[in-house]
């Protein structure tokens, strides 16, 4: 493995962990609640921290480049995932209608589900929660996702 090979694989490590690190202590200690599509930003970066903690252990050079790029594609994904919900944040397509109902399961009844419901905090996929020189989380995530899914492409496919 190149030396650039192996900074793609730190790359593709530790940027979903520090990106998840930043949403779930933006959620954990600053409050703020993610909305479902917050939600679907996160999906990916679990799946790329897997994959690259994989190409970690996993004997074999093209192996391993495989799946860095395995991970880097993921890390990509939750990039459009942002800036779809971005979009959607500042108003410049509509955003896709969550149709869910909280399972209540065995035994609740259905006051009892329709108070869960109603206790529930609403968060708005449209309504940017916070900002940094106008750009939501979202569009942070959209940012550091796609520069950072082109930097582990460049990387893996340097000559050594």
């Amino acid at each position: 493995m190149t030396e650039a090979q192996f900074r793609a694989r730190l790359i593709a490590l530790f940027l979903p962990l520090a990106l998840l690190a930043g949403a779930w202590g933006s959620q954990l200690i600053g409050g703020l609640y993610p909305c479902e599509m917050c939600h679907w930003q996160r999906w990916p970066h679990y799946a790329a921290v897997v994959i690259a903690g994989l190409a970690f252990v996993v004997p074999g050079r093209s192996t391993r480049v495989t799946l860095i790029a395995g991970a880097a594609a993921m890390i990509a994904l939750s990039g459009l995932i942002g800036v779809f919900h971005a979009g959607v944040e500042y108003h410049w397509w509509n955003g896709i209608t969550a149709c869910s109902v909280m399972a209540g399961g065995e035994g609740v009844s259905t006051d009892q589900m329709l108070r869960n419901i109603l206790a529930a905090p609403v968060i708005r996929c449209d309504a940017a929660q916070w900002r940094l020189i106008g750009i939501s989380l979202a569009g942070w995530n959209a940012i550091f996702s796609l520069g950072g899914a082109g930097l582990i492409a460049l990387l893996i496919r340097r000559p050594a």
